[in-house]
Formats: structure tokens, sequence, C-alpha cells
């Protein structure tokens, strides 16, 4: 990961009849602690701070399982 920039972790997408819904998860500069922050839509979403990076990757993808069982894909 760049420490000077952020890192975009993964990003997913779902289409439905009104709309195409985008969502992503991304470690923002800096830490510790580390930042993980969630946008939906490019709206942020909720932002959650860890002590070990391993555990803001680990939540990302804990994540990124749920909504891909909700329906979401991979960009």
């Amino acid at each position: 990961m760049e420490a000077a920039g952020s890192t975009v972790l993964w990003r997913l997408f779902r289409k439905s009849a009104a709309a195409s819904e985008h969502s992503r998860a991304v470690i923002l500069p800096g830490g510790p602690p580390y930042t993980l922050a969630f946008f939906a839509n490019d709206d942020m979403d909720r932002v959650e701070n860890y002590d070990a990076m391993d555990l803001a990757v680990f939540r990302a993808d804990e994540i990124k399982r749920s909504l891909l069982e909700d329906g979401w894909k991979d960009e």
C-alpha cells in the first residue's frame, strides 16, 4: 500500500431497475491508527479506525463478503 495516498481495497456494483449502485472500501493515508472508509455512490458511508493494518483489511474483506452475498458484484 502506498503511504502517500489512499488505497482502494475493492469496488463493487449492483444494478437494479431503478439505478446502478457503487460501493468501495478505502484505506486513508497515515496511521496508526489505520483509517478504513466505506463509500456508497461516492458518499462516505462510514469510517473505522484500527490499530493494525491487517485488522482493517480483514474488516474490509468481511464487509465485501457480506455485500457479495447480497448480490453485489466486483467492478
